[in-house]
């Protein structure tokens, strides 16, 4: 077995060798050697490019070791502890804050390797991609940066016509991407598919596609979408997912019978419910003409030229003129035509002397109150204590404002009607 840590790139093809599986692993190092120039690999730090050559088509993997940047930093001061230091990696395309849509990327913790794999088209072929690779030591804060150099190839097996998608539920998206994990998975779909060629053309994290990062409970894992393809239609056992009775099993919910799942079922939990078979010579190509460009958009040929620096001046005083001076002349105007409709017109003659009328009015009745005799309220009469009989003085001053008193005073005479009960013999 070849170590996945060991190599950085490869291309994954199986088929059947004398009733045998055999893992064709086409490494691009060893492709190199066939030239007739030598090649050197320079793993240094000089900040030399690494160059791979995956195919167009084909999943491509690479591991961003630890080990091979430890060089870059100062050593650990513990001896033994060199692992310990803790390392991350970011990767972007050369020239732009991020990496190329087809290529992703993992690193779960400091202390593992990160992974950048994805799978390249049929549109990148012939263009070199150039992902800074910078490595960040938390430990001393230093950085390091590599060139890697993704020379994609076109191939004559892609596309495959026949892709199947499986969803596994108990393995995460950095444990599919080791070699042993992904090579098992393939040989349990080619035992059930029977295939000429199979080829892993794509993995994808749940996460991405959607899925929700699940409780830590249980070991419980993230789950990751496998895509292979191969030269041959879907077998029956694939097919049983289509039939009416596991369609309504999924729409409640239920896990559908498949026949073959115990091929999988020792290492792989796959949610068949999820999967998903293309026939991509049945697929109907759409072709959407590109629509006309507006005035606002730049055409793809050329560049934007801007306004020259030498620009007129503006007048802006008949703007100033036109916002303040029409504005003011209008509300003169509805001024002087209220004016007149109050002084000048009959009727607006009529309403200030009613109003001034009633306002003299006022004036007379409120000087007429202030002017009423009017006797006091039980309140503000002297009164006797009960218990020394003396003159207690009213709860109001002699000054007290009449004007505040009610209009309509009910009591006329207070003085005259407190009488005081005489007590009758007790004969009568």
């Amino acid at each position: 077995k070849v170590s996945f840590l060991s190599w950085h790139m490869m291309n994954i093809f199986i088929w059947p060798t004398q009733g045998n599986l055999v893992c064709h692993i086409t490494l691009h190092l060893i492709l190199l050697s066939f030239l007739s120039t030598p090649v050197v690999t320079i793993l240094s730090k000089s900040h030399a490019d690494r160059n791979v050559y995956p195919s167009a088509g084909v999943l491509f993997v690479h591991v961003l070791e630890r080990e091979y940047f430890k060089g870059e930093f100062p050593p650990y001061p513990k001896a033994g502890d060199s692992s310990n230091d803790p390392i991350t990696f970011n990767t972007n395309l050369k020239g732009y804050p991020d990496r190329p849509g087809w290529l992703r990327y993992i690193q779960r913790t400091s202390h593992s390797d990160g992974v950048l794999y994805g799978s390249p088209t049929a549109e990148h072929v012939g263009k070199p991609t150039i992902i800074e690779i910078t490595a960040y030591n938390k430990r001393t804060f230093e950085t390091a940066r590599h060139n890697l150099v993704i020379n994609i190839m076109s191939t004559e097996e892609f596309p495959l016509p026949y892709q199947a998608e499986f969803f596994i539920k108990n393995i995460n998206v950095e444990e599919m991407l080791a070699s042993e994990v992904l090579g098992d998975f393939l040989g349990a779909v080619k035992n059930v598919w029977q295939p000429e060629r199979l080829n892993a053309i794509n993995i994808t994290s749940a996460l991405d596609r959607g899925g929700r990062v699940p409780l830590p409970i249980n070991d419980l894992k993230e789950g990751v979408y496998v895509m292979v393809g191969a030269d041959v239609q879907f077998s029956s056992c694939l097919r049983e997912v289509e039939t009416p009775q596991n369609q309504l099993r999924c729409s409640q919910e239920m896990e559908p019978v498949i026949s073959c799942d115990k091929k999988f079922r020792a290492q792989f939990h796959i949610d068949w419910c999820k999967i998903s078979l293309v026939d991509i010579t049945k697929v109907i190509p759409v072709h959407s003409n590109r629509p006309d460009l507006g005035t606002g958009v730049l055409p793809d040929i050329g560049e934007y030229n801007p306004p020259s620096e030498s620009l007129k001046s503006r007048d802006y005083f008949a703007d100033f003129l036109i916002t303040l001076a029409v504005p003011s002349a209008v509300a003169l105007v509805l001024f002087i035509i209220l004016g007149y409709s109050l002084c000048c017109r009959r009727e607006g003659v009529i309403q200030l002397v009613h109003h001034s009328s009633i306002q003299k009015s006022t004036k007379e009745l409120r000087s007429m109150s202030k002017n009423r005799e009017i006797s006091w309220p039980l309140s503000t009469l002297p009164v006797f204590h009960p218990v020394s009989g003396e003159v207690v003085p009213p709860i109001h001053p002699d000054n007290y404002e009449t004007t505040s008193m009610p209009l309509m005073q009910t009591q006329t005479n207070l003085q005259s009607q407190i009488q005081i009960p005489q007590q009758q013999s007790s004969g009568k």
